[in-house]
């Protein structure tokens, strides 16, 4: 005879989390992203996830992955009652009772019934916390009463956000030994790889102070600046900053780039301009391969009419801007010996008609691997945290990345300049010797383009 053993005793959680549909289709592993805690998805959740499972983008990956997820917690006991998770925390999935004639959120709709069951648990005296990345979700949960934050967990400070580059005073020795000496080294010098360094000579005279630029190959160890990389593909950098953002675009061992700045700040010139020079000139890579997200929330092109090739035209039109200012004098193989007068849009065609440049949308590189290429992910800010690391993750042997973007104009809804995949990638990967990031500041596009970015 067998006796039947006892249940545990369900560990006493302080914290109850109820999750937004957004949430989990931003983050397909925010499930388990609160500790020890109590988590309930309410059925309208659960209900939306069922109307994104089948579409064939980002949303609807997350949502079959999180689907199938609770589907396998189901196995550990009841979802109404709550399953235990590996970190700790419990799942529960519960309902919200039909709206009564003096409820406040009357109208029958998922965003509603969400709030509603947030609301009946907090009246059960639970320490409820309704986690949503839609604004005015919060806002509404806030006039209830409720505690309402922001998904949290791939977030970082953009106030701090890390600029690759920093300024320190230093003795006119420092300085000094640095220019005797091709690698320089100096303990407290250098907070991460790649990063920039001006020194600046520390003295209370009244003469110029003496300045030097310095790259930190490692913490403690700098050298100098290349001095072939004045002029890339006919273009010579505007700022300090520029400069040091050529430096990362054009050293092969700095395999992934990011760079962050405003409209006008040569983000994407610099990238195309580089890429050209490494691809054409010094032959590092088979191709250069450019794209950007086609339409917030990484819907796909096939909404537009047309095959592939003529819907980019729409959507990468910024990049024929640029290649049209930067093939304005180049010559091609292709063209360079063709008669009459060659035109920029001769050499733009003969570089997409040997493939030398190829332009693809985002939705079609999950799933492959990406060798030998120069990759511009250009408007990299309207990507979540996943997205830049699935993108990232294509990379094969002797692939370049660089990720362009601007934190202050994002498209997508459930994304700041705190929570995109860009800033998210800059913060993280500033430690690793294979990255390399610069702020750009400065607008340098036109005198009414630097006065739209400051005061617009």
């Amino acid at each position: 005879m067998t006796t039947r053993k006892s249940k545990k005793a369900r560990p006493v959680h302080n914290k109850t989390f109820v999750l937004d549909t957004n949430v989990l289709l931003h983050n397909a592993e925010s499930i388990e992203a609160f500790g020890d805690n109590n988590v309930v998805i309410p059925m309208a959740v659960i209900e939306e996830l069922d109307s994104f499972k089948s579409h064939n983008d980002e949303l609807g990956r997350n949502a079959r992955h999180v689907i199938r997820r609770i589907d396998a917690l189901r196995t550990e006991g009841n979802l109404r009652d709550g399953v235990p998770m590996p970190n700790g925390g419990m799942l529960q999935i519960r309902s919200a009772a039909p709206p009564s004639a003096d409820d406040k959120l009357t109208k029958d709709i998922p965003d509603n019934r969400i709030l509603r069951l947030a609301y009946e648990l907090h009246n059960e005296d639970k320490d409820i916390i309704f986690v949503s990345k839609d604004i005015n979700a919060r806002l509404k949960a806030d006039a209830l009463g409720l505690q309402a934050v922001d998904f949290e967990k791939e977030k970082i400070n953009f106030d701090d956000l890390y600029s690759g580059y920093s300024e320190v005073d230093v003795p006119l020795a420092t300085i000094n030994g640095f220019f005797k000496e091709r690698i320089y080294k100096h303990s407290k010098l250098g907070g991460y790889p790649n990063e920039f360094i001006r020194m600046s000579e520390r003295t209370n005279r009244a003469r110029k102070k003496k300045t030097a630029l310095a790259r930190v190959i490692e913490p403690g160890t700098l050298t100098h600046l290349s001095t072939e990389l004045e002029e890339v593909w006919n273009v010579r950098a505007r700022n300090r900053e520029q400069r040091m953002a050529l430096e990362l675009l054009m050293d092969p061992n700095v395999q992934i780039v990011t760079l962050v700045g405003q409209a006008g700040t040569g983000k994407t010139l610099l990238a195309l301009a580089a890429a050209l020079h490494c691809t054409l000139k010094h032959h590092r890579y088979d191709r250069i391969l450019v794209s950007r997200p086609i339409i917030p929330m990484g819907k796909d092109i096939g909404y537009l009419p047309g095959p592939k090739e003529e819907k980019l035209i729409h959507w990468m039109q910024p990049i024929f801007d640029n290649l049209t200012y930067l093939m304005h004098d180049a010559v091609t193989p292709s063209v360079g010996k063709k008669k009459g007068k060659v035109t920029a849009r001769d050499r733009i065609d003969a570089l997409f008609d040997n493939s030398t440049v190829v332009l693809e949308a985002l939705t079609y590189i999950r799933g492959r691997s990406i060798p030998g290429q120069y990759v511009i992910v250009d408007e990299a800010q309207n990507l979540t945290p996943h997205e830049v690391k699935t993108i990232v993750s294509r990379a094969g042997e002797n692939t370049k990345m660089v990720l362009t973007g601007d934190p202050y104009q994002i498209d997508n809804p459930y994304l700041d300049a705190s929570s995109n995949g860009l800033t998210y990638a800059t913060e993280r990967l500033k430690a690793q010797t294979i990255h390399g990031h610069m702020t750009l500041k400065t607008s340098e596009r036109s005198a009414l383009a630097a006065i739209a970015a400051e005061y617009l």
